[in-house]
């Protein structure tokens, strides 16, 4: 339509979300739906959280707040960029914002212009490129996929740079492929970004808290003092403390950018809600012993995952550092003939034959810039992934 802006036809629909949308309207016509495609925990909100937001609410605290947040959750971001990842902050280095979906959308808006170039890791989440996109920028991927277990190397990075290049967006752990860089793998692209200091880099740190096997989580502020001036450290509750409704994401960074994100902010959203942002004081500064038995949970159904789709199915799975999803590569299986009768040509044709002969809602991998890949969340309890894991099994054995 005429009246709809430039900028937005620039943009793709969200496909993780397009995708739980026809899982969410099969299951109302009454098909039997396992949806995988989301992803979100699937806890309860600690209770002693919970409880945080309804005594905020009884005592008044349901009012405008500053547009950054407000001063005891700015205190709480700082403490904990200083209590886990060794970054020296203080609240005024801090902002907070509706999600940290926000938080970026903010940082890029406030300060791309046309011609920039953001450097993408592929695969990616879906709203990154999309997001560089609105602002007139341009992504540029470098690709990370399995051959390196989806992760960026260093001279792949300098290959990447040039002087348009205004971000790098990491990820770590990493939707879709649940990758987590070591320190030592964050230290090479490090030693690249010293050598490039017009390079900004904007690392979504979202799901910390979720590295498996006892591995170690690492920023790359952390692993490189040097850097932090250029580096906006992004994080949130959604994941940590099942909060994804909440909408509370935090960040600490330079303070000229901050104090653009919070002018940018001021005439959309405004502040954050109130309610949810006394809650988040409590889920950052309260008890954090439940998160390893969280941890433990999450890491046994990855390895149920991993294992049931190398089980003989043309599936080919890596097995995730962190995060809570897989993405499996189903490359082998495309060129034929689902049980169906659906030709699989390209693996968007083999996640919704899946749905459509099996009730399992995945997304496909070209969502995220990889064709020949799928991405399953595993945040679902182990009885409904054994069924879509079983489910998964037959499809696979069905195609000729």
């Amino acid at each position: 339509m005429g009246f709809l802006s430039e900028a937005l036809g620039r943009v793709a629909p969200s496909a993780t979300v397009a995708i739980s949308q026809k899982a969410r309207d099969m299951a109302r016509a009454g098909r039997d739906i396992i949806a995988l495609s989301a992803g979100e925990p699937d806890f309860d909100t600690p209770l002693n959280v919970r409880e945080a937001a309804i005594r905020a609410m009884n005592e008044g605290k349901t009012r405008y707040t500053n547009v950054d947040g407000i001063p005891e959750l700015k205190e709480a971001v700082a403490a904990k960029f200083r209590r886990d990842n060794g970054l020296n902050v203080t609240a005024a280095d801090c902002f907070v914002a509706s999600g940290g979906k926000q938080v970026i959308f903010n940082a890029l808006m406030a300060t791309l212009n046309p011609g920039d170039e953001v450097i993408v890791p592929v695969p990616y989440w879906v709203s990154y490129p999309e997001i560089v996109r609105l602002c007139g920028a341009e992504p540029v991927f470098a690709v990370a996929d399995a051959s390196t277990g989806f992760k960026l190397k260093p001279d792949v990075l300098e290959a990447a740079i040039t002087p348009a290049t205004k971000w790098l967006i990491l990820n770590t752990p990493s939707n879709p492929t649940g990758a987590a860089y070591t320190a030592a793998e964050l230290r090479g692209l490090a030693d690249v970004l010293l050598r490039h200091p017009h390079v900004h880099i904007l690392t979504d740190d979202i799901y910390e808290v979720l590295v498996y096997d006892g591995g170690k989580f690492a920023t790359i502020a952390g692993v490189e003092p040097a850097l932090q001036p250029r580096t906006l450290t992004m994080n949130g509750v959604s994941k940590s403390h099942a909060m994804t409704g909440w909408r509370i994401g935090y960040c600490t960074g330079p303070r000229e950018l901050l104090a653009a994100m919070v002018k940018l902010q001021s005439q959309s959203t405004t502040n954050p809600s109130s309610i949810a942002q006394w809650a988040a004081v409590e889920a950052l500064n309260g008890p954090q012993e439940f998160l390893a038995d969280w941890r433990k949970v999450f890491q046994g159904r990855r390895d149920l995952v991993v294992a049931g789709l190398n089980a003989n199915t043309g599936l080919d799975c890596l097995t995730p550092e962190g995060a809570f999803y897989v993405f499996p590569s189903c490359q082998r299986l495309l060129g034929k003939t689902s049980a169906g009768g659906t030709k699989l040509v390209t693996d968007e044709d083999f996640v919704l034959a899946l749905l459509e002969e099996t009730g399992v809602a995945l997304v496909h991998g070209a969502a995220f810039g990889l064709p020949g890949h799928f991405r399953l969340s595993y945040a679902a309890a182990n009885s409904k992934l054994e069924d879509a894991v079983a489910r998964i099994q037959g499809f696979c054995a069905g195609i000729a």
